[in-house]
């Protein structure tokens, strides 16, 4: 016989953001108590409203099943007196065990004999197992926590009742002074107390109740009365996902409904209309069939359709006045010029350790300018990129973004637009602050994309010289997303950057134009490059290639972010062909007794009178041969290149001792290999892949 259990945590009402990952986490950890306890189920059915989370899990066993199992025991020798009498550790160990040492047998591991006991478990009623569930509860985790009265006991909400029933009876346990029973809550002003007296009627019992506890159930009712209501009005309504989940976190009884506001505001740019109705309100915006915007929304309310016209009529006044805001400040803005609010960043502050967001800009400029000819871009867009660069935070100070600070950026194009910018100029505006997420939408525009790449590279590498460098999962100034956005852009646009010289070309020019920062920019070159190179791993193994090969082409020499990815990419393409085993085992033997040396770069001069034989020769020449232009190639060419070195390589390793007893020739021959394995490094750290 099977059984159906109920589990319902009553709760003060929970934040919208955390409803759904909370449920999910009580139900994992559910199925892996469940399993650990080697109790049967068939399905593990979750439920969760503002107020409650709760599992139905059915098909229960009903108890652990009996098992023999071996147990460990300590060696012979401590188990054993010298006359080999039991001691008492063994005593101890079988009493333990239930056992005497009558049951004790030995098993020989690496050499040494140890006691093993054979025991029969007898499984418990899953009643007893169940009790014990609290303690899954009592260990959830959340992003912030509280406590409530005398107790040290912290959780998301305050606890106000437990449901534990298996099929017709309560399951005792208690949390936080709170014992389970079998009454929960319904609706706050819709519903009463009720008594479930079976644990498979939780569902149709709390609904009866003005509850629906099935999230999914409840989502799609909601959107079912958007579109309901979107059709019968001839509208569009763009039902988005992240807003459709909040709102259902956000109610119990869903009923959708939609308000009016003054036609007057549609003079405010789109995006105000829809951050004021969509963040700020949680309203669904409106549109004709057209994609014109409307001035209607539709909300939904955590309750049933009485009294709704106040309902409505209150909400259409909470979003007038915002509204209101937004126009006065859309006006007001606009009585200023774009200088007058550039000026204004000269006492706003980036960070008191760096600079002001004025300068920022300034070093900005720099960077920009930099990057822009740096990856081709003509005198016109070089032109607009710098006008770009003086202004792009001019918006940050505007009221609009004061009021709305999630429209940076998109206020900033406006403005510029109506301020007589160019549209080249005013695109990279809003451009720069992308991607505001790990997968968000990139810069289309060469110029957008440019003062992306700068203004994040001078954010990373100011709070680096600051000293502000991320550890763990602390990264207050989101530094891991601004190098990521580097990372993500480069790879787009596939320019190549190499950062060393860049920096240190930035470092230069802003103390040339005398617009450094506080702090010291020059030992920390090194520390970003490897923080911008663990970005490149990220993207790499989110591509599923091996962390063998990430791992290898991102500690290769290159700084460059392109070539780095790109050479991951070549031996992933490449790492099924007949011969990489071959080429990887040459190019690592060359990086490897390369290692043996420590020459410089101007020490390298390779004396052809010292070779001995015909691959020394021929090795010279095709190193000679690869070593024109092979910076300036692509990924796949020089592993290319590289790979047609194998057969060479093996004739000179079979034919040339490396280590002569002449230290002249010795050195000769580690100059020639050092050269090749700069070009090797430079590509690869080879001997981090794995070939078998």
């Amino acid at each position: 016989m099977t059984h159906t259990f109920l589990l319902e945590i009553g709760l003060e009402e929970m934040p919208a953001h955390v409803v759904t990952p909370s449920i999910n986490e009580l139900a994992e950890k559910t199925e892996k108590y469940l399993k650990e306890n080697r109790i049967s189920f068939d399905k593990v059915q979750k439920f969760s409203t503002p107020r409650r989370l709760a599992l139905e899990i059915s098909g229960l066993a009903d108890k652990q099943p009996d098992i023999d199992e071996e147990v460990k025991g300590p060696a012979e020798k401590i188990a054993k007196d010298a006359e080999g009498n039991w001691s008492k550790a063994a005593i101890g160990f079988t009493r333990g065990q239930g056992l005497t040492p009558d049951d004790i047998t030995f098993k020989d591991i690496k050499g040494t004999n140890y006691v093993f006991v054979n025991k029969h478990v007898t499984g418990k009623p899953v009643t007893d197992v169940l009790s014990s569930l609290i303690d899954v509860v009592a260990d959830m985790s959340f992003p912030t926590m509280m406590k409530w009265g005398t107790n040290k006991f912290q959780f998301i909400r305050p606890i106000k009742w437990i449901v534990a029933l298996l099929d017709t009876e309560v399951v005792p346990m208690e949390l936080v002074g709170v014992k389970s029973g079998r009454k929960s809550l319904g609706h706050r002003f819709l519903g009463n107390e009720v008594s479930i007296a079976n644990a498979v009627d939780y569902e149709t019992d709390l609904n009866k109740e003005f509850v629906i506890v099935d999230a999914d159930k409840r989502k799609a009712k909601i959107k079912a009365q958007i579109e309901a209501i979107a059709n019968e009005n001839n509208w569009k309504v763009k039902i988005d996902d992240d807003l459709l989940e909040e709102v259902n976190n956000l109610v119990e009884y869903p009923t959708s409904f939609y308000g009016t506001f003054d036609k007057r505001f549609l003079d405010i740019p789109r995006e105000v209309l829809i951050t004021s109705m969509r963040n700020h309100q949680r309203f669904f915006y409106v549109e004709n069939q057209d994609g014109k915007l409307l001035p209607f929304f539709i909300s939904v309310r955590n309750g049933n359709s009485d009294f709704i016209e106040n309902v409505i009529k209150g909400n259409e006044k909470v979003l007038a006045a915002r509204l209101y805001d937004a126009e006065f400040f859309y006006q007001e803005d606009q009585n200023h010029d774009i200088d007058y609010f550039v000026n204004k960043l000269k006492n706003v502050t980036f960070h008191d350790k760096i600079s002001t967001v004025y300068e920022k800009m300034q070093r900005v400029q720099v960077i920009s300018r930099l990057i822009g000819k740096k990856v081709g871009l003509n005198d016109s867009q070089l032109a607009d990129l710098q006008r770009a660069a003086e202004i792009y935070k001019f918006d940050l100070v505007t009221g609009m973004v004061g009021e709305f600070s999630e429209l940076q950026g998109v206020m900033g194009e406006k403005y510029a637009l109506l301020f007589g910018e160019k549209p080249e100029v005013a695109v990279a505006i809003r451009e720069h602050y992308m991607p505001i997420s790990a997968n968000g939408e990139l810069p289309q525009s060469r110029i957008g994309a440019v003062l992306a790449v700068a203004d994040k590279l001078d954010t990373v590498m100011t709070f680096f010289a600051a000293g502000m460098i991320p550890s763990g999962s602390n990264d207050p100034y989101a530094l891991r997303r601004q190098a990521a956005g580097i990372v993500n852009i480069v790879d787009n646009q596939k320019w190549r950057l190499p950062l060393d010289s860049l920096m240190e070309k930035i470092i230069t020019d802003e103390n040339t134009a005398q617009v450094a920062p506080k702090v010291d920019q020059k030992p920390i070159i090194k520390d970003v490059i490897l923080f911008i190179k663990e970005r490149i791993k990220r993207v790499l193994r989110a591509a599923k290639i091996k962390f063998d090969l990430v791992d290898a082409a991102v500690n290769a020499t290159s700084t460059d972010i392109l070539y780095n990815i790109n050479s991951a990419k070549v031996l992933n393409n490449h790492k099924e062909d007949a011969d990489f085993k071959a080429v990887i085992e040459a190019l690592t033997r060359v990086e490897r007794i390369s290692n043996k040396s420590d020459f410089k770069a101007t020490d390298l001069f390779v004396d052809p009178a010292l070779f001995e034989n015909e691959s020394e020769l021929k090795m010279n020449a095709e190193v000679d041969r690869l070593s024109t232009d092979f910076e300036k190639l692509t990924a796949a060419d020089d592993f290319s290149k590289l790979a047609s070195l194998e057969p060479v390589i093996k004739e000179y390793f079979d034919k040339t001792m490396v280590m002569a007893k002449d230290e002249t020739v010795k050195e000769n021959r580690l100059k020639e290999l050092t050269k090749l394995a700069r070009m090797i490094n430079y590509f690869a750290e080879v001997d981090k892949i794995i070939v078998k």
